[in-house]
């Protein structure tokens, strides 16, 4: 089993791939890029830095989904 990391993701512990990215940690909960929000250790991400910013062991991850309605 490759290494992992641990943090937090809306409160809860969860883990990811050592090498994981936010886009690695989106995509892999089954989430469209474009319909969240992810707020890193207090601070908002720009969509456009999910792929490049590597996910680090503590690191506190608030993700909210865009929900579209009528």
């Amino acid at each position: 089993m490759p290494p992992t990391l641990a943090l937090l993701l809306n409160g809860e512990p969860y883990e990811v791939p050592e090498d994981a990215t936010v886009l690695d940690l989106v995509t892999g909960l089954g989430r469209d890029p474009r319909t969240v929000a992810v707020e890193r250790n207090g601070e908002l991400l720009p969509r456009a830095a999910y792929p490049a910013t590597r996910l680090a062991a503590g690191d506190r991850l608030e993700m909210v989904h865009f929900v579209q309605g009528g």
